[in-house]
């Protein structure tokens, strides 16, 4: 049964979500009203407890919210947040229940065996670079392939993940991620560029992110947070 703390966190987050987030007019009053509703929704799930950082949680909500503006979301009521910036060993995919004010999931997650060790430094878009990419994608369909039920995932930024589709890039389940691997080994293993997530959670992760919610890699990196065209929209 829910606290009555709990149930109050949502309530705010629920707030935030329904709030008019596309005020017209002045770009600089739109990014400080996105903020602040951000903010909100971060502080509501103590996603820092959780080690996810405000700005990877701000330039999600952002994009989030400029997709969502765009109709280029299915369904608006997921954000799911891999934040590349921390170490392989850390639970770094965080899947978020906007509508309900709730994170639905906290889980390992698998880079590119050539974006680097324990850290992600490097990314791609180019075929057979087997490095991640960073950047807003949209859930697709599953389907069942060479890792079991797997799920497709659309880039929609050109020169930074919108080869995802013919490069195969997709959530897939792995052995390589998760405690049981890192009880014998210093950092999850690596993929050829999908955001693997642990073997006996990927049902569940695919369950709850499928059929057109909004997905964003994140890393600081300074050529893609200065050229994204999504997080550098001045308003919608």
């Amino acid at each position: 049964m829910k606290t009555l703390t709990t149930v109050l966190k949502s309530l705010l987050v629920i707030l935030a979500f329904n709030l008019p987030v596309y005020t017209k007019g002045n770009p600089v009053i739109w990014n400080r009203q996105l903020a602040l509703e951000g903010d909100s929704i971060y502080r509501s799930l103590d996603l820092s407890g959780e080690g996810l950082s405000k700005k990877a949680f701000q330039l999600a909500w952002k994009g989030y919210c400029v997709l969502r503006k765009k109709g280029m979301l299915e369904r608006t009521d997921i954000l799911t947040i891999c934040d590349f910036s921390q170490s392989s060993r850390n639970k770094r995919l965080y899947i978020i229940d906007l509508m309900n004010g709730e994170l639905l999931m906290r889980t390992y997650v698998a880079h590119g065996r050539n974006s680097g060790g324990e850290f992600a430094r490097r990314f791609s878009n180019r075929a057979e670079s087997h490095q991640s990419s960073l950047g807003f994608y949209v859930t697709r369909q599953t389907y069942v392939g060479e890792h079991g039920l797997s799920l497709r995932i659309n880039g929609l930024e050109k020169g930074f993940n919108d080869r995802a589709l013919r490069r195969n890039i997709v959530v897939h389940g792995s052995g390589y991620t998760g405690p049981d691997f890192l009880e014998n080994n210093k950092f999850c293993g690596r993929s050829y560029g999908c955001p693997a997530v642990p073997e006996l959670e990927s049902q569940a992760v695919i369950d709850m992110i499928k059929d057109g919610t909004c997905l964003f890699i994140y890393h600081p990196t300074s050529k893609y947070l200065t050229s994204s065209r999504i997080l550098n929209t001045k308003k919608v």
